[in-house]
């Protein structure tokens, strides 16, 4: 079972000022978390908006100690809305917040996910000082914030805002572009490691920067999507090559345009040519597939063709 806790607070009454996107944004989070690209069941998601409810520091207290003390394979929580820092650590802050009790203590949180028994959990703050989350406020604490199986992605530094563009944040808009396979790998998944790369790539050198802390063996994919290549043709790649220093020479018969085309050899080509697209395959002493085929060239695996190749020869594809 995997279960996911998605909030968005835009309503702060008399304690803060309003925002915009925030309810946008965890709808928008909620969504995609549901299903994977096949529309098989994912995460079973609770969402908690403010409007129409009032988000209090109690409510959001107990749901998120039930989402790490349930008995599941990966935990997620999401929270976009207002965070503050205080003497005594950063803090995401609830409707009911006032002077000295402002919300639920990010400390808190990250204890609490590191206590759980889940095999993976994630942590995906959205808001104000939200980078000091798993830093842990009392140097001298023996509690290790940062247990194996735990991730962080904080959408600011301590010092900087959460920015917003039209109704929604910049941060959850790049993390449901990398879900929806902005961020997936050649075997369909999408994991925290593809998304931090995904969103970092996304921003500017004058943009806010994201913080990505973990501590895990490997990373568990979040959403699943139909991979840019079947797995049945990627695994082809150590027939393709026998071995991964050889190279394939190609001559007109692998191109379907000339005379002396070869029925096997075209078919052939149509995965390399996949294999080049996706990066893992390069012609040699041209820049096209086409050319290195009708100039009696050859092609030969890139690094990232070696590894897939790794993993079709030990059968791990």
């Amino acid at each position: 079972m995997r279960a996911a806790l998605v909030v968005g607070i835009n309503d702060y009454g008399e304690s803060a000022p309003s925002l915009h996107g925030c309810v946008s944004d965890a709808q928008a989070i909620a969504s995609i978390l549901e299903t994977h690209g096949d529309g098989s069941v994912n995460f079973s998601v609770k969402l908690l908006i403010a409007p129409p409810v009032t988000i209090t520091k109690s409510i959001l207290r107990n749901a998120i100690k039930e989402l790490f003390i349930a008995d599941s394979d990966m935990c997620l929580f999401f929270f976009s809305g207002h965070g503050t820092i205080k003497s005594t650590g950063g803090y995401i802050v609830t409707p009911d917040s006032k002077k000295y009790d402002e919300g639920i203590s990010m400390d808190e949180i990250a204890t609490l996910a590191s206590q759980s028994h889940a095999r993976d959990r994630v942590i995906l703050l959205d808001c104000l000082h939200s980078g000091v989350l798993g830093v842990p406020t009392i140097k001298t604490t023996n509690m290790a914030l940062m247990n194996e199986g735990l991730s962080i992605f904080a959408t600011t530094r301590n010092s900087e805002f959460a920015q917003e563009i039209d109704a929604g944040g910049v941060f959850a808009s790049l993390i449901v572009d990398a879900l929806q396979g902005g961020a997936a790998d050649l075997l369909g998944n999408v994991t925290m490691g593809g998304i931090y790369a995904y969103v970092d790539q996304a921003l500017g050198p004058w943009d806010q920067r994201p913080i990505f802390k973990t501590n895990v063996a490997r990373f568990s994919p979040l959403r699943s999507i139909a991979p840019p290549i079947a797995p049945a043709i990627l695994r082809k790649i150590c027939t393709y090559f026998p071995s991964p220093e050889v190279e394939i020479s190609l001559d007109p018969s692998y191109e379907f345009t000339q005379r002396e085309a070869s029925p096997e050899h075209v078919s052939m080509m149509k995965d390399l040519q996949k294999y080049a697209s996706l990066g893992l395959v390069v012609p040699v002493g041209e820049q096209h597939m086409y050319f290195a085929a009708i100039n009696s060239k050859s092609c030969r695996l890139t690094t990232l063709g070696y590894q897939f190749w790794k993993l079709a020869k030990q059968k791990m594809i």
